[in-house]
């Protein structure tokens, strides 16, 4: 399949993911017209639909300091929900390699998107949390911070993506088994948790 982007070569690195996953995306729908039901995990339309919005979530956070906050707002609730439903819908797969999954988010791209959002929110980046792990060992609500969670997120996010970019069909499957793993784990619930702060900001904010 690598023959196909030689033409993305001059485009950013954005553009290249969207441009790739997109095309994925009219490749599994090709290919299920022609009647190849065994496609792998990694070419069928859950998967491509996730990973098209995971991108698309990579590429507004890392601009986010260009937006003004109602517009983020905006975007961020409508994007988490969708991301948290395309995940859910991924079918289940295994492990291809060795288990190791590339990372490939620096510290600096991290602190960089972090502290876009909290930026952006100001004294509202704190919430205080009564769903969190650490709350079994607490009779107080624990301080959360929007902008972590949805750098954390971000991370997860952008790992995927640039797996996916490889082009090559274990790493993708690995990379998506991984990102699915986490999701239970921890991301799932870091995004719910931060819709509630987020929606009551944003009808705060309408006031």
């Amino acid at each position: 399949m690598q023959k196909y982007y030689f033409f993305l070569i001059r485009a950013n690195i954005h553009s290249i993911l969207l441009a790739y996953v997109y095309f994925l995306s009219y490749l599994c729908r090709k290919l299920g017209s022609m009647g190849h039901s065994n496609t792998h995990v990694v070419y069928q339309q859950p998967a491509i639909d996730f990973v098209t919005v995971a991108v698309q979530l990579c590429i507004y956070l890392e601009k986010v300091a260009e937006y003004e906050r109602e517009d983020f707002l905006d975007k961020i609730l409508s994007i988490l929900p969708l991301l948290y439903l395309k995940a859910r819908l991924v079918p289940k797969s295994e492990l291809e390699l060795d288990g190791y999954t590339e990372r490939f988010v620096t510290e600096q791209e991290y602190e960089d998107v972090r502290q876009a959002i909290a930026t952006k929110l100001g004294s509202d980046d704190t919430y205080l949390e009564v769903y969190m792990e650490d709350m079994r060992y607490s009779d107080e609500p624990i301080t959360a911070f929007i902008s972590e969670n949805i750098a954390d997120i971000y991370q997860e996010m952008k790992d995927l993506a640039c797996n996916y970019q490889t082009q090559n069909e274990s790493v993708m499957n690995d990379a998506l088994v991984a990102c699915l793993e986490a999701f239970e784990q921890h991301w799932g619930q870091k995004l719910l948790n931060v819709l509630r702060p987020l929606h009551a900001i944003s009808l705060s904010d309408d006031d």
